[in-house]
């Protein structure tokens, strides 16, 4: 039965999906001593995977060590090798469409090859962040294209992955998992499966709480980085400092909880989640007013900042256009190289389309896609690359930059993570954004 090969560690295990959720889930299983076949249709990424490249610069030497192809982790295209599986996990994207709607593609198609290896007694658990309803709703029903029915002959669960890109403080085995089942039987035997490489879990009564929770926790970000960086506005139209009351409020050791404001929202998400929550609401006839205005506040925020560099030009006597504007960091957070969603990249399209010459630094970030023509290549921190700006834009807070640099060197400073104020606040040319 599943349940003892659970315990003894002979379930064989799939993870479709080897992103940033998928390779340290993946890596977590093989360290814990199951036998973990990593499936990918990214035929490049796999490839890089197989040469022992660093995919993903964040995770760990422990993890990288138990992603080495051989011992318990195997990349697997092999359908007949899959079907071996007892387990598979969905790891795959959930983006949003052309109208800020769910685009669960990736889900619909990860669930239809799975159903082509299901055998019986087998568990599906879906990692990826999405709306309630989606587990039971498309899942369930694509994996019985099988022939099997689920909770019947195979179980189906919600375990949503809770990963923070280098988060040290934070590993990812220390981190509790959310547990729902389709069936009670499915919930215990995710739980079961989980408890040997996390030293946390959390059954839940449904796939739907689970979907549900894992929605707030991203939605509450969200609206609380959304209400500070309204506040910005609106205590900078005031002349008041901004990140003074967030360092003031923040003495309170009970009932705040500290939020920064910034350039916008980065990462897959914090900025996406909201909307699948809007959309989950008008599905069941509600109003989700709160949450979508906190979606669009942050999703506005690059263009508040280009407005700020367009000022600060003008201040100058010079124009935006043929400008070279230098953008520090394009990553969506400090001292990782993940731009999914990032601001940088809203931000380097806005500030190209009208007319500036952009560049930027990243030191782990070597090449972005953020203009239709051509690919950017990061350039190197240097006092000549920053004198010959026009202006300096810092968007993401490496810890790998050297600020004293920045302040000696940049002819203009807009700053979006006030990381510069205490080395140039009240000099000409510095501006907070």
């Amino acid at each position: 039965m599943l349940s003892e090969r659970i315990l003894d560690r002979s379930a064989a295990l799939a993870v479709h999906g080897l992103g940033h959720v998928g390779l340290p889930l993946a890596a977590a299983f093989a360290r814990a001593g199951y036998q973990v076949l990593g499936h990918d249709i990214d035929a490049a990424r796999v490839a890089a995977l197989a040469r022992g490249e660093p995919v993903l610069p964040h995770l760990t030497p422990e993890q990288r060590s138990a992603l080495r192809p051989g011992a318990n982790f195997d990349l697997c295209g092999d359908r007949e090798r899959l079907r071996e599986a007892n387990v598979h996990f969905l790891c795959v994207p959930t983006p949003l469409g052309l109208h800020r709607e769910p685009d669960l593609s990736a889900v619909r198609a990860a669930s239809a090859f799975v159903a082509s290896l299901l055998r019986p007694e087998a568990l599906v658990v879906l990692c990826s962040t999405t709306y309630p309803g989606t587990t039971r709703e498309v899942v369930a029903p694509l994996l019985e294209q099988s022939g099997l029915r689920a909770g019947a002959d195979f179980e189906v669960a919600y375990a949503p992955e809770r990963e923070d890109p280098g988060r040290a403080d934070w590993p990812s085995r220390s981190v509790p998992r959310l547990v729902g089942g389709l069936t009670p039987r499915a919930g215990a035997l995710c739980r079961s499966l989980l408890a040997q490489a996390f030293d946390s879990v959390v059954p839940v009564s449904s796939c739907e709480v689970a979907e549900s929770a894992k929605l707030l926790e991203n939605v509450f970000r969200a609206v609380n980085i959304a209400l500070v960086n309204e506040l910005k506005l609106i205590l900078s139209a005031l002349d008041i400092d901004p990140w003074e009351v967030v360092e003031a409020a923040s003495t309170k050791p009970y009932g705040f909880m500290r939020f920064d404001p910034g350039p916008g929202l980065g990462g897959h998400c914090i900025p996406i989640d909201p909307f699948y929550l809007a959309w989950a609401a008008r599905r069941a006839g509600r109003s989700a007013r709160f949450i979508e205005l906190a979606g669009e506040i942050n999703t506005a925020m690059p263009e508040h900042v280009v407005e700020r560099v367009l000022l600060a030009l003008n201040a100058q006597g010079k124009p935006l256009r043929g400008a070279r504007v230098l953008l520090l960091g394009v990553a969506y957070k400090a001292d990782v190289a993940d731009t999914r969603e990032a601001p940088a990249l809203s931000l380097c399209r806005r500030l190209a389309a009208l007319g500036a010459r952009v560049g930027y630094c990243d030191p782990h970030v070597p090449v972005v896609e953020c203009r239709a023509a051509e690919p950017l290549h990061a350039l190197e921190l240097t006092p000549a690359e920053l004198a010959h700006s026009d202006v300096v834009v810092v968007v993401t807070a490496h810890s790998a930059f050297d600020w004293d640099l920045v302040a000696r060197h940049a002819p203009l400073v807009v700053d979006t993570r006030h990381v510069l104020a205490s080395r140039l606040s009240g000099d000409p040319r510095y501006v907070e954004a």
